[in-house]
């Protein structure tokens, strides 16, 4: 233990006295406090997550689904695994949107084994209907982080430089059961800059300290299943870029969807490729599609990687969507409300500034609320006044 950073043992100040800055009004209400409380809470997301740091655009992450024995635990109802699921299925939506031209793949690891539940793919429908079938499988038996990450690393390894590499690990257990070093691992993962988190459903556990510390990763343990949610939500948004990552051009193809007519003469109803790797059946057969420009494949959906050609299949607003990872929004000033005499109303809702704190645009002035600020930086992604005085000119 005399190996971590002071930070990291928790017994010795990793812990905020938050009760010391609890003060009553004069009505004795400890509402304006918390509300303090919670205002600073949101303006510190915004500076760690939209300061000048430049995003990847795409990613390879896998998900590790811990299903051992101890998934059946009821902290979390109606259980650990369930819950786990469903919360899963809406990060993966929320991964999706805002990240169109990545991709994502689940493995899932009991009985000290690791298994893939999906490949990595482009497509959230393929993943929301492994996991909905997943929430009938069994628990048993202990996880092994070792095959889990062995599994993951012999798929990411192969992925090019330009993208990110990383790997999510949702852990219950307090124990790992594993066929060799896993500090080995650890070692051959940070040599192939593979991002490693964990996000743990009971306790802190050592071999997750070091994994997350050596990889670059983040390590944080759920209070309940709101902060479970909110966890999983911190990883919708892409790590910043390092400066060793590689810059290359990417060949893309934008197939439009095309419906042949049975009045042409050359129209045949087809498969399309997703359905003929498909197991489970799919639509059949269709006159439309989208078809790849360079070998005229089939698809019936994007984003995707031709499997035919390897060209990447994405739609212009796919690849508009994910821009602004590239440039992110800078983080809007904080000032005080008595500063801006002659403004009442946000430029963004039109509502009556009311609180203490403002925020203002560094590059067109305008003052919004602190609602309005976090809207835009979270989904808006840019400035509502920039954007209308630059269409007005």
């Amino acid at each position: 233990m005399d190996e971590e950073p002071e930070r990291a043992k928790r017994w010795e100040g990793g812990y905020e006295r938050t009760w010391e800055i609890l003060k009553e009004d004069e009505s004795g209400s400890l509402k304006a406090t918390v509300e303090e409380i919670l205002f600073q809470a949101k303006r510190k997301r915004v500076f760690e997550s939209h300061g000048q740091v430049r995003l990847g655009m795409m990613r390879h992450l896998y998900v590790v689904i811990d299903t051992s024995r101890t998934m059946e635990d009821q902290d979390l109802k109606p259980n650990r695994l369930t819950s786990t699921l469903k919360l899963v299925e809406y990060f993966v939506e929320e991964y999706f949107d805002q990240n169109p031209i990545s991709q994502v793949g689940i493995i899932t690891t009991k009985n000290k084994r690791a298994e893939k539940l999906t490949d990595l793919a482009g497509n959230p429908k393929k993943h929301i209907d492994a996991l909905k079938k997943a929430k009938d499988s069994t628990c048993g038996g202990e996880p092994s982080l070792y095959n889990s990450l062995s599994l993951a690393m012999q798929t990411l390894k192969h992925m090019p430089g330009h993208s990110s590499r990383e790997v999510l690990i949702i852990f219950s257990s307090l124990t790992t059961c594993d066929p060799a070093n896993i500090y080995e691992l650890v070692k051959t993962l940070k040599a192939l800059k593979i991002r490693v988190s964990v996000i743990g459903l009971s306790a802190e556990v050592r071999v997750c300290t070091v994994l997350t510390r050596e990889t670059g990763g983040s390590y944080h343990v759920i209070l309940d299943e709101s902060h479970f949610r909110e966890l999983l939500m911190f990883h919708v948004k892409p790590p910043p870029a390092t400066s060793s990552s590689e810059c290359s051009l990417i060949r893309m193809g934008f197939p439009q969807h095309t419906i042949a007519t049975l009045s042409d003469q050359d129209a045949k109803p087809s498969f399309s490729q997703a359905h003929l790797d498909s197991t489970s059946g799919g639509p059949g057969l269709s006159m439309g599609g989208y078809f790849c420009p360079q070998c005229q494949a089939k698809y019936t959906e994007l984003p995707v990687e031709c499997k035919v050609c390897g060209l990447t299949l994405v739609s212009a607003p796919h690849l508009a969507r994910s821009f602004h990872h590239l440039f992110p929004l800078e983080a809007f000033q904080e000032s005080p409300l008595l500063l801006h005499h002659r403004e009442r109303f946000c430029e963004a809702c039109q509502g009556e500034l009311k609180d203490k704190s403002v925020f203002t645009c560094p590059s067109c002035s305008s003052v919004f609320c602190v609602e309005c600020d976090l809207f835009i930086h979270d989904t808006l992604h840019c400035c509502p006044s920039c954007i209308h005085s630059r269409s007005a000119t």
